[in-house]
């Protein structure tokens, strides 16, 4: 299996942006030692700020 990612993908604002918000949350992600072997898992908390930021981010898509 190769990891190489296509060319024509990299110039992808969409793709980017995706790759961009992956590799940020990478590091939250705990695997549960009984699932090691499937890489299920949680994800977790950014703290409040996040939950502050989401909400918020609702809030405005409602009001539009």
């Amino acid at each position: 299996m190769s990891t190489a990612i296509d060319p024509k993908l990299l110039n992808d604002p969409l793709f980017r942006e995706l790759m961009a918000e992956g590799l940020a949350m990478q590091d939250r992600f705990a695997a549960e030692p009984v699932y090691a072997k499937t890489g299920k898992g949680f994800l977790k908390s950014a703290g409040v700020e996040e939950l502050k930021k989401i909400k918020e981010a609702q809030n405005q898509a409602g009001r539009k």
